[in-house]
């Protein structure tokens, strides 16, 4: 689950405040970009991604990651996911709440999900067990982030919705220090993205070709 906000872009963004106009025009290239993938190239990257996130140090030696569903032509997770629960690793995936902040679930294989409209938003795929609380992503060593691009100073471009500002800020407060990457396509990962005051860089972004880590990272 990662299409947290409007599919179609409103002027509103991040808590409430007016959205930067340079990040809906980016955010727009990106998705018909995206959207424009054929199933087979979605399917491979999945695959190449899993791999490629599962020899990171931070993964290896995680006990608690915070994790999505990948919906549509996001890149893809599950593969990911199964992999890490085979490693008896607790997953974390979130159920958005209706001020788009996230609550949590542990996820206990794909059976476990659920499919589940927002209003006007995409359907999302989130945990059909207990729901744990928004703080229970503090717990986490890894967090994996959605996102639309990267820039080279480790910058993420989410899609405008908010949900992750909220999480990334009750981190903070928490004094929680998990590692934050980012999931992409390798067209993603950009020179440059729009940044706003309350934004903060991620540690290191994946994509099927590789890592590429920050020098904010752990």
């Amino acid at each position: 689950m990662s299409a947290f906000g409007p599919e179609r872009e409103k002027p509103v963004g991040q808590f409430g405040r007016p959205d930067d106009p340079d990040k809906r025009t980016l955010r727009r290239e990106l998705l018909s970009v995206r959207n424009g993938l054929t199933a087979d190239v979605v399917r491979d990257s999945a695959a190449a991604l899993a791999e490629r996130a599962l020899d990171l140090p931070e993964l290896a030696r995680a006990r608690t990651v915070a994790a999505y569903v990948s919906v549509g032509a996001e890149p893809g997770t599950l593969a990911l996911l199964d992999a890490l629960r085979a490693r008896g690793v607790r997953v974390l995936l979130p159920a958005l709440l209706p001020d788009n902040d996230l609550d949590w679930g542990a996820y206990e294989g794909e059976g476990s999900l659920a499919r589940v409209q927002h209003g006007g938003k995409m359907a999302l795929l989130e945990p059909s067990g207990e729901r744990l609380g928004p703080d229970a992503v503090t717990a986490a060593d890894v967090v994996l982030l959605p996102g639309l691009a990267v820039d080279a100073r480790g910058m993420r471009l989410g899609r405008g919705g908010g949900s992750y500002d909220r999480v990334l800020a009750r981190l903070e407060r928490a004094g929680a220090r998990p590692a934050l990457v980012v999931l992409l396509y390798d067209t993603e990962v950009v020179e440059r993205v729009p940044e706003e005051a309350h934004d903060q860089p991620v540690h290191a972004v994946v994509t099927p070709s590789g890592v590429r880590r920050f020098r904010s990272g752990v």
